[in-house]
């Protein structure tokens, strides 16, 4: 049985091919079944590859043919077999083409000599064929005409103004560089065609090109995924080598914002031309190594970086200590890179791409398109699928469905100009009255699930997808992560593309360059040689700070003080090795007036590298250098002289206790004074005689109980109880009382001449500060007259300036750190003493340029060093012991003792004097009862009832014992007593009222 195969056109076909970069040439035997198979995806009006079956024909020996005739009938009749089959389907497609399908044209630019471009050239293919392969959809035909760029934008501007002019296109796909892509867009805004291009640059806007549609994930969109990683392993600076082209440019802008979000530095960024030859990358890469950073972003295409990475092997920069990342373009072509540039020279990379979920669909899928591109491209074995070609079939799968929402009525072709003379091709260039229609259908259409996973397009964008991160391994890539904008890394990913809810937010094992399991310290000592630069001020006073020597021999200059021997011993504590210098600074002794902002200063201007001394920390210093964790606390106060000493003082016993305290004990001794008179006056004859004696005995006996002198015998059990009551309150007192006088006396009272800054202010005081220090500008925020400051250097100067004072050319006060002001204390306490208020430093710490590696080393060093005995010894070394100085807390006067202390025993004492009391007058009324029940008037009462309680009670019992004979003669009984026997009563009441009484 021979075999045909059928390669057959109609006219149209093959005029609308004839330019088609896709079209194959037929062969006349028919017998290249690959070729055919390509050109019937190719275009859509090829017949499938139909395999024509000719009967066998055998010529019987017996007709006396000569087997060169037999043949040739053969051959004969087989070609006419053909040429009638073809003729029949060409007539039966072409009257189907005619009567039912819409005919739309799109235009694809490809730069079909890359890689990716044959890539997505064959997707697009498939995707066409998958297209028309639904019987559903035979209303619309989408008629593809490729054109090659060849690299040059030229040829892609041509392409495209033959694809709108020429073939009239209702939307171009492509191209896929940046710099092509540009005016073709330009185009698509002038003659409203849409323009689906893959290029990945930030740079081509869709906000300002109406008719533009980005197929792919623009590179800013990685950029915060590259910053989460850098985060990840607190990376405080990185390098940044990218293409220098509109491709790898237009990243930059928005890699430096994500970065800086996450207060990291691109300390430097390395262009690379594509056109650089080997030995120029070499060069940069030195140039590099030389710098301290180690972390080294990389934003190239593959040709490139291919170069690049062997590059940096042989300059030693893929070893231990060393990281990189590589951007989602070159991760996704990994398989454009030479195997064996990866596996020698980009192990440990990690690196970012679009993640892809796996499905039956996207596996069928790459067999297929494997196929189809070997047989395509046999010479090309190594390239595979990747996200581009995904990304095509998905853009012409939604481009398609779009142009079959929009219809076939609406779809129309170009509104071509008016023709004028001198027209050009742009002016000759037609009008889409479809194109906005096709973007608003785009807009609103969703692949779900696309071969790329969730493909949708919005505000003519494509949304941005989930990232992997991946860890290059041996030949492959090895996933260790993922990156989501709403839930940044994890470490595994459902599904729907939403992270999973775990609280692993780490990535996964990672081998680093050098095959290494230790995460980079981001960071190294320049191998330059060249030793870190400090700073040092020099200031040439309070030595235990600061003090900087020079030798004479090797004018080597060492610093010593509290500063720089916290700071040796920083650096020595540190797991490496870096090698510093002192370098001066003159402050006291300048002439210019520098200070330490000056001296903090020649950081940024990169004169040092670090400030090390007594360096205050302060918020405006730190926006401009950063800090390390402060080794030192730190605050402002004053210090003034003291007065006189209080002990001088003839009325300093009276000091003790406040005015309140002293009336109200004075005021207590003579309430419980009355009250036990009250209470002993009836029963005890001590408290019984003459009124100025009853008087003076309560006086006497209350104030008796300060010294528990009393020789009145208590006869009464409430007199009894109130007076162990008060004892216990005169004790608690007189302890007191002792206790603070004793002090007053003994401790030297320092008592300030000024107890507020403001009190200099109202007064017109000078104000004592340190040379070159902040303080000044403290003052000067305070309100304070910069006429009224004075500055020195040393503690002699500082006392001295105290000593002789504002009027004799000193000073009032000096306002320093609280660090100064105690070493100065300690040599003078019996001089000076230290008023608030207090303003709160950050203290001491050392400064680096923003973004140093070094800081947080250093910072977690400083912890280490004050947390230990090291902080002890070097205290000890400079600053000795404590003397037997008062502390200078504040003002050191003893203060005297306040009513407030003592409020609780007053109570105490009150209430139960008072209860006493009233439990007196109540039995005392309880047993003379009668009297309240008479009659007469409330004042004969209440003499009656006074009558009584002068009385002895033995005398008053016997009178209440006798039968009464009527309230007359009891009353008349009462006052029948001489008046001489009453010696304290209020009888005088009763004869007053005697002669106002009508009984009388």
């Amino acid at each position: 049985m021979a075999k045909a195969y059928c390669n057959c056109k109609s006219f149209d076909q093959e005029k609308d091919d004839s330019n088609s970069t896709s079209e194959e040439p037929s062969e006349s035997n028919g017998s290249n079944a690959p070729k055919l198979l390509a050109a019937s995806e190719a275009s859509p009006e090829i017949l499938p590859d139909l395999p024509l079956q000719i009967p066998e024909i055998r010529i019987s020996d017996g007709l006396g043919a000569s087997p060169a005739a037999e043949g040739f009938l053969i051959i004969f009749i087989q070609l006419v077999s053909i040429i009638s089959f073809c003729h029949y389907v060409i007539g039966i497609r072409g009257e189907d083409n005619n009567t039912s399908a819409v005919k739309v044209d799109v235009g694809i630019i490809l730069d079909l000599e890359t890689d990716v471009g044959k890539v997505m050239h064959i997707s697009i293919l498939l995707a066409l064929a998958d297209y028309h392969a639904n019987t559903s959809r035979g209303v619309i035909r989408i008629v593809p005409h490729i054109r090659d760029s060849k690299k040059d934008d030229v040829e892609a501007a041509s392409a495209a103004i033959y694809l709108l002019k020429d073939v009239q296109v209702q939307a171009i796909f492509g191209p896929q560089m940046s710099t092509q892509t540009d005016f073709v867009i330009d185009l698509g805004n002038r003659v409203r065609v849409p323009i689906i291009s893959p290029a990945t640059s930030p740079s081509l806007s869709v906000k300002e090109n109406p008719f533009f549609i980005r197929g792919a994930l623009p590179s800013s969109s990685q950029t915060r995924a590259i910053a989460a990683i850098v985060k990840n392993y607190n990376w405080r600076e990185v390098v940044v080598i990218y293409e220098e082209s509109p491709y790898g440019t237009g990243i930059l802008p928005y890699l430096t914002d994500a970065l800086l979000e996450i207060n990291t530095l691109a300390s430097y960024r390395s262009g690379i031309s594509p056109s650089a030859n080997d030995d120029q990358i070499l060069r940069e890469l030195y140039k590099l190594k030389t710098m301290q950073t180690r972390v080294f972003i990389v934003h190239l295409q593959e040709n490139l970086a291919s170069r690049l990475f062997p590059k940096a092997k042989e300059a030693g920069m893929m070893n231990s200590g060393y990281a990189w990342i590589i951007t989602d373009v070159l991760t996704s072509l990994l398989d454009l890179v030479d195997h064996s540039v990866i596996e020698s020279s980009m192990q440990g990379v990690l690196g970012v791409k679009s993640y892809v979920p796996r499905s039956n669909e996207l596996d069928m899928f790459t067999k297929r398109w494997r196929k189809r591109f070997r047989q395509e491209y046999p010479d090309m074995d190594q390239v595979e699928l990747n996200v581009f070609g995904l990304w095509a079939y998905d853009s012409i799968t939604l481009l398609a469905e779009a142009v079959e929402k929009v219809g076939t009525t609406a779809i129309q072709k170009l509104k071509k100009p008016d023709t004028r003379e001198n027209m050009t091709d742009l002016d000759a260039l037609g009008t889409s009255e479809v194109g906005s229609l096709f973007i608003d259908s785009m807009q609103n259409t969703e692949l779900k699930p696309g071969l790329s996973g969730d493909f949708r397009i919005a505000d003519r964008e494509l949304q941005p997808s989930p990232y992997q991160i991946v860890n290059i391994i041996g030949k492959r890539e090895k996933s260790i992560g993922f990156w989501t904008e709403k839930d940044g890394i994890s470490h595994k990913l459902k599904m729907n593309g939403k992270t999973a809810k775990t609280n692993n937010k780490q990535l996964g094992v990672i081998i680093w360059p050098g095959e290494s399991t230790i995460v980079p310290r981001g960071w190294e000592i320049p191998t330059s040689g060249k030793k870190l630069r400090v700073g040092v001020p020099d200031k040439g006073g309070l030595e235990q700070f600061i003090k900087v020597e020079r030798d004479p021999k090797t004018q080597a200059v060492n610093a010593t003080g509290l500063g720089p021997d916290v700071f040796k011993k920083v650096i020595l504590s540190l797991p490496y090795d870096v090698p510093y210098e002192f370098i001066p600074f003159p402050i006291a002794h300048s002439p210019t007036s520098q200070n330490y902002d000056d001296l903090v200063h020649k950081i940024t201007s990169k004169e040092y590298d670090a400030v090390v001394g007594d360096i205050t920390i302060l918020a405006s210093r730190s926006e401009y250098v950063d800090f390390t964790l402060p080794f030192s606390e730190s605050s402002i106060s004053a210090v003034v002289p003291v007065r006189n000493d209080d002990r001088k003082n003839a009325w300093i016993f009276l000091k003790p206790l406040k005015t309140e305290l002293w009336i109200a004990t004075g005021a207590f001794f003579v309430f419980i004074g009355f009250v036990v008179w009250v209470l002993e006056h009836r029963v005890n004859k001590d408290f019984r005689g003459p009124k100025r004696k009853q008087v003076g005995m309560i006086f006497w006996f209350s104030f008796s109980t300060l010294v528990f002198a009393h020789k009145e015998k208590i006869t009464s059990n409430l007199s009894r109880f109130v007076l162990i009551v008060w004892v216990f309150v005169v004790l608690v007192l007189t302890s007191s009382y002792t206790a603070s006088l004793t002090s007053m006396l003994t401790v030297q009272q320092l008592r300030p001449t000024i107890t507020d800054l403001n009190d200099l202010i109202k007064n017109g005081e000078y104000v004592g500060y340190q040379k070159g220090s902040f303080v000044k500008d403290v003052l000067t925020r305070m309100k304070f007259d910069s006429s009224k400051f004075r500055s020195y250097s040393t503690l002699e100067e500082y006392n001295d300036a105290l000593s002789r004072g504002s009027k004799n050319g000193g000073v009032g006060a000096i306002v320093d750190e609280l660090p100064y002001l105690r070493l100065l204390l300690n040599k003078y306490c019996r001089k000076y003493i230290m008023v608030g208020p207090t303003y709160k430093a950050a203290g001491f710490g050392f400064a680096f340029p923003k973004g140093s590696p070094l800081v947080p080393d250093i910072s977690r060093a400083v912890l280490k060093v004050i947390e230990g005995e090291t902080m002890n010894n070097i205290i000890q070394k400079w600053f000795g012991n404590e003397t037997d100085c008062p502390k200078q807390d504040g003002m050191a006067t003893a203060s005297s003792l306040t009513l407030d202390s003592f409020k609780g025993l007053f109570l105490i004492a009150g209430v139960s004097a008072g209860s006493s009391l009233l439990l007196f007058f109540l039995i005392f009324l309880y047993q003379n009862r009668e009297i309240l029940v008479t009659d007469d008037s409330i004042g004969k009462k209440l003499c009656a009832i006074a009558k009584i309680f002068d009385l002895k009670r033995d005398d008053s019992n016997s009178m209440s014992k006798k039968p009464s004979e009527g309230n007359e003669s009891l009353m008349a009984t009462v006052f029948a007593e001489s008046d001489a026997s009453i010696e304290l009563s209020p009888t005088f009441l009763c004869k007053a009222q005697k002669s106002e009484s009508p009984m009388a």
